[in-house]
């Protein structure tokens, strides 16, 4: 079975619930083909013709995070009720990553139980971020002390907030560079911080290759004795604690260097629909398959990986 674990659903119902809660960034993601009815219909075309058994649906980078604790539990609460109901109408083709109404604590632990225990979701979602805030603060530890009592599978995605920084958001490079950075830096801070095995028992699944990881990883090895000596591990040990998603444009120099970076049993089909639709989601699947790719590589990472990760959850 092909799962395609990086898959975006969401309502204008739903945004629209974003933006009492102070969101701004929602106009871009009305009438991609990400809602229901007739775009959900050929949303399961698509995957049809692509060769995908079923999608685990995902929120972000369009989560319910605000500072009004009520506004976002009701964001929240809404948005997996509504997968939920996706899910049991479709529970051949789709399961769902639970979202929370982060930045409260109390209160996403709570939909985090709700979610898992009696909504039947497969995992947690979480931005990269939380309102500009890195998922290592000490703030964020109950979150990750109750995904790891779970052994829960937690699913990394950018905010969307170009790592915080102008001259990624100026310069109109907050999705093209910007995203790939936000992985780079969120990634790094959970190697840095231990959190592999700080939390042993949390399947920590991080999107787009991990972003420069890839690339990055040797000189993390070199360095991090100097700069970040509370590292517990060698990088490139840790970083093969976790598992990353093949969302990469059909860019096969970039799966291959993943591949050779963390090994093909930590990568997991994405096709970052609807951002990667029509073609390029068929290439996100077909590139997989490609001949300079070891066949043992490309049916684990297209299928088995996941199956391993979810179990019989999915």
């Amino acid at each position: 079975m092909r799962i395609d674990i990086h898959a975006h659903l969401w309502t204008d119902d739903y945004l629209d619930l974003l933006v009492e809660l102070g969101h701004t960034d929602t106009d871009t993601q009305r009438g991609m083909g990400a809602g229901l009815g007739a775009e959900l219909e050929a949303r399961l075309r698509l995957m049809d013709s692509a060769g995908v058994d079923m999608q685990v649906l995902s929120a972000p980078p369009q989560l319910p995070y605000g500072e009004d604790r009520e506004k976002a539990i009701a964001a929240a609460q809404f948005v997996n009720d509504q997968y939920t109901d996706v899910v049991s109408r479709n529970p051949h083709r789709f399961r769902a990553f639970a979202s929370t109404p982060m930045p409260h604590i109390d209160a996403s632990l709570a939909e985090i139980g709700r979610a898992l225990d009696e909504l039947g979701m497969v995992g947690v979602a979480m931005n990269t971020t939380v309102l500009g805030r890195a998922l290592v603060d000490p703030e964020f530890a109950p979150i990750f002390a109750e995904l790891d009592r779970r052994a829960a599978v937690l699913y990394l995605h950018p905010a969307g907030n170009s790592a915080c920084s102008p001259l990624i958001a100026d310069y109109h490079l907050t999705w093209m560079a910007g995203a790939p950075i936000e992985d780079t830096i969120s990634v790094m801070q959970l190697i840095t911080h231990g959190f592999p095995l700080r939390y042993p028992n949390i399947r920590i699944i991080n999107s787009h290759l991990g972003g420069a990881l890839p690339m990055l990883l040797q000189r993390a090895d070199n360095q991090y004795l100097w700069e970040a000596p509370g590292t517990p591990e060698l990088p490139s040990t840790l970083a093969r604690m976790m598992w990353y998603d093949t969302v990469g444009h059909g860019h096969l120099p970039a799966l291959r260097a993943a591949i050779d970076s963390f090994g093909a049993d930590r990568l997991i089909l994405g096709t970052d629909f609807p951002y990667e639709a029509g073609d390029i989601f068929a290439r996100a699947i077909s590139y997989i398959s490609d001949p300079s790719i070891a066949p043992e590589d490309a049916k684990a990472i297209l299928a088995a990986n996941a199956a391993g990760l979810f179990g019989p959850k999915v």
